[in-house]
């Protein structure tokens, strides 16, 4: 029986392996799998990035394009394991839309409450470093540090990772 809890969120710095630890923990769970991808390849570099998450997980992953609607993404998923990589991308993509945020972390937060599976969500701490100088940068970054204390908060289990090793904020690894 997996230790597996309804809804682990694990955050950590750009390239610290969030993405690895993450796939690492659904796929101790039966397959198939649900990629909930949040990133769009909208130049040749993040082609490649994409290219090789999906090179690296393999079949056995279903990988769903969920760039602006993850919640009723999360809804279709049903009963299959989700991975959803990552939030920060997602707040992006929804505050470049002009989306009413708010609204948008609460359509969030109703999903994951009502799915019916276990789901790892992925998001970057954005808070360790500099003040951004710009202004949507500052509100990016202040967003970004609400939905993370609101997931965190949600969540059965927090894992930060910290170069590719997972450390645990909340539960147990």
């Amino acid at each position: 029986m997996s230790s597996v809890p309804k809804l682990t969120f694990v955050i950590g710095g750009a390239r610290s392996g969030k993405s690895r630890y993450g796939e690492s923990v659904i796929a101790t769970l039966p397959p198939p799998w649900s990629y909930l991808a949040t990133a769009e390849a909208l130049d040749a570099e993040m082609a490649e990035r994409i290219a090789a998450h999906r090179a690296r997980r393999g079949p056995q992953w279903r990988t769903i394009e969920a760039p602006r609607d993850l919640a009723a993404a999360l809804k279709g998923c049903d009963t299959t394991p989700v991975l959803v990589d990552c939030l920060t991308l997602w707040l992006s993509n929804r505050m470049l839309a002009k989306a009413d945020i708010e609204l948008e972390m609460t359509r969030l937060e109703d999903a994951l409450a009502a799915a019916n599976t276990p789901i790892v969500l992925i998001a970057n701490e954005v808070g360790s470093g500099i003040v951004p100088d710009h202004p949507l940068g500052r509100k990016f970054r202040d967003l970004q540090g609400v939905l993370n204390q609101r997931m965190a908060a949600r969540a059965d289990r927090v894992v930060l990772v910290v170069a590719g090793l997972p450390l645990a904020l909340k539960g147990s690894l």
